[in-house]
Parts: structure tokens; C-alpha cells; sequence
């Protein structure tokens, strides 16, 4: 078999032996994603197979569309990991930075052995950093560094794999979708991935809240930027109105990209307090939306990026939001015009 990832083959080799005879805590970030919690299962599958004794944590519970992924593995929320004193090994997977967990497992876990992920922003906060800006998916790269290092797979370990690759992939649309992200899925099928139980999983178990989610999303949407940037909003309160939750807004704010002529689609979530949360899509990786987000101390991706801002400081958030996507579109325009 290729090599998928012969930098990295040292390094994990080193991570490895680093975990060898401790317990192991795989943290994820704060409200998981598929690609999260896709690694934290197949990570802790393969090292429990190595006799590790492992636990996954999440400062948020599993969402219910990915909870097939998880059944049978432990999962620790933040109170949990605090109230007990084992002496933990932690490895962060799809955190593009330290806080991405949340503040209070970031101080719990201040010296991390290990930091597999894939996005652009991420600086390597870890002993050993497995970190590129290539890949589709935080999945993407531990599949390949597994494959490298000929650990055996089980089938759960693969569905979880193959689970995290195709939510970020956009199911193979997004521009981070490589022959690569293919030949992985395909041998993750090999290994026992179910393509189908996947789809039906995550595209055809939605619940009537999550589309009133989508009405009050689609009703909210405005353009700007002389219609190359498309801004919807969930108004504070508006999950309570729809017993929905935070893990609902998943692929909204791909119906404000998908419009044509809009360049940049945003998701903004008003909080209690004044505070906001904004999900940024772009369709062109030129864009670089996650150097948008870094002036608002968020990041991401060239084309998938994100923030959060509290109270204090996100006073007219949408109006300095506009400006600097503004101003990030007159950068790119000469790339777009014709040579």
C-alpha cells in the first residue's frame, strides 16, 4: 500500500511509545462534529486493541446522529475528567487550537503528548503535532498514519474513519476532497466501513425541530457585499422555541453559500449576554475566511472557519463582521479577474 503520510511516520511512532503504559484521554472539541468524534472512536478503538486503558472527552455530550459511532466507548464530560485525579495522557484530535476543547479541559490537560488535526490555523500546541493543512479531515490524517504504521483496524474503527472523512468532506464535494480522501475511504470500506449506515445516520434521521431550525435560518437570510456575501442569524432563544440544540445547526450555513453569485456564507448564533458564535463557508479557498476569522480570535480552513465572541466584546459584531469580509474580498478580487 502508498504512503499516505511518510513525514508523519516518525512522529507517530514516537506518540506511541510516549502512550505506552499510561491511560489515555483523546479529547475532542467543544460540540463535536463527526470528524471529531470519528477519530476520537477509531483512535481509541486501535490503542484499547494495544491494551491501552482509554476514555474520550468532550466538553459537549455526543450529538445524537453520531451516537451509532459511539456506543460501547466511554465518554467523559468536563465535570467528570475534573472530579477524578487519574493521571491522563491526553491526545487532542480536530482541535485547531488548545481552548478548542474549552478553557477548562485546555487547563486540565495544559501539556497534551499528542495533536492529530488538519486545520490551517492550528500552531502545534502539543509534544508531537501530526498537523496538516492539506487534509480533508482530522480523520483523513489518522487513517492515513494508521494505515502507515500497519495497525489492524476493526470495522467500527473504520465506520468511524470513513464517518469523519465524509462529513467533512462535504460527502467528497468540498474543495479539501483529494484522490487521497478517496483511496482512504475506499480502504476503510475494505476494513468494514458501511457507506450506507453512514448516510442514513447522519442525512435521514432529522427531527421536525431541526427543520424549524432551518425555517428560521432560510427566513433570516440577507446579502451583502453587493451580493457576494449571504448572513443568516439564529436569534437568541430560538432553540429553546424549536427543542433543538447547538448540534441542529450542522450544514445550515451551507444553504447561505450555496446561493449563486455569494462568494462567503455566515452563520451567526446570538447568545445570551450579547454574546455570538459565527460559523464562515467559502467556496473558493482563495478566500482564506479563516484569516477573517483570526481578527475576531477565531480560525479554521481556507473555505471552513469559526469564532466566538462574549458579550463584552461583540458589540456591533455583524456591521465589523461585513467590513472585514469587505475588505477581504477587494484583497482576492485581482484573483479573480480574468488574466
Amino acid at each position: 500500500m502508498e504512503k499516505f503520510y511518510p513525514d508523519f511516520a516518525d512522529d507517530f511512532s514516537r506518540l506511541t511509545a510516549a502512550l505506552s503504559g499510561r491511560s489515555v484521554a483523546i479529547v475532542g472539541h467543544a460540540r463535536p462534529d463527526g470528524d471529531c468524534i470519528g477519530a476520537q472512536v477509531a483512535l481509541a478503538r486501535v490503542l484499547g486493541a494495544l491494551g491501552r486503558d482509554v476514555v474520550c472527552v468532550n466538553a459537549d455530550p455526543v450529538p445524537r446522529r453520531l451516537q451509532f459511532l459511539a456506543e460501547g466507548q466511554v465518554f467523559l464530560r468536563t465535570d467528570e475528567v475534573l472530579a477524578r485525579k487519574t493521571d491522563w495522557a491526553a491526545v487532542f484530535v480536530d482541535c485547531a487550537d488548545h481552548a478548542r476543547a474549552g478553557v477548562r479541559l485546555q487547563a486540565r490537560f495544559p501539556n497534551p503528548a499528542g495533536n492529530i488535526d488538519h486545520h490551517l490555523s492550528n500552531p502545534g500546541f502539543a509534544a508531537i503535532n501530526l498537523v496538516d493543512g492539506g487534509s480533508a479531515a482530522a480523520c483523513e490524517v489518522l487513517a492515513g498514519v494508521l494505515f502507515d504504521a500497519g495497525l489492524p483496524l476493526d470495522a467500527r474503527a473504520a465506520q468511524a474513519l470513513f464517518t469523519g472523512i465524509l462529513t467533512d468532506t462535504g460527502q467528497f464535494r468540498f474543495n479539501s476532497t483529494s484522490r487521497r480522501s478517496f483511496v482512504l475511504a475506499g480502504e476503510l470500506v475494505a476494513r468494514g466501513a458501511v457507506p450506507a449506515e453512514a448516510g442514513f445516520e447522519l442525512y435521514e434521521r432529522e427531527s421536525m425541530g431541526k427543520l424549524q431550525l432551518v425555517q428560521h435560518f432560510l427566513a433570516s437570510l440577507n446579502l451583502e457585499c453587493g451580493g457576494r456575501v449571504c448572513i443568516g442569524t439564529l436569534a437568541e432563544g430560538v432553540f429553546a422555541a424549536t427543542s433543538t440544540s447547538g448540534e441542529d445547526t450542522e450544514g445550515l450555513v451551507d444553504y447561505a453559500r450555496s446561493i449563486d453569485g455569494v462568494d462567503v456564507g455566515v452563520l451567526i448564533e446570538e447568545r445570551s449576554g450579547g454574546a455570538v458564535k459565527a460559523s464562515l463557508r467559502a467556496k473558493d479557498p482563495g478566500m482564506r475566511i479563516d484569516l477573517v476569522a483570526a481578527k475576531f480570535g477565531g480560525g479554521g480552513h481556507a473555505c471552513a472557519a469559526g469564532l466566538n465572541l462574549p458579550a463584552p466584546v461583540a458589540a456591533n459584531f455583524r456591521q465589523r463582521l461585513i467590513a472585514a469580509l469587505s475588505e477581504r474580498l477587494a484583497e482576492v478580487a485581482p484573483r479573480r479577474s480574468p488574466a
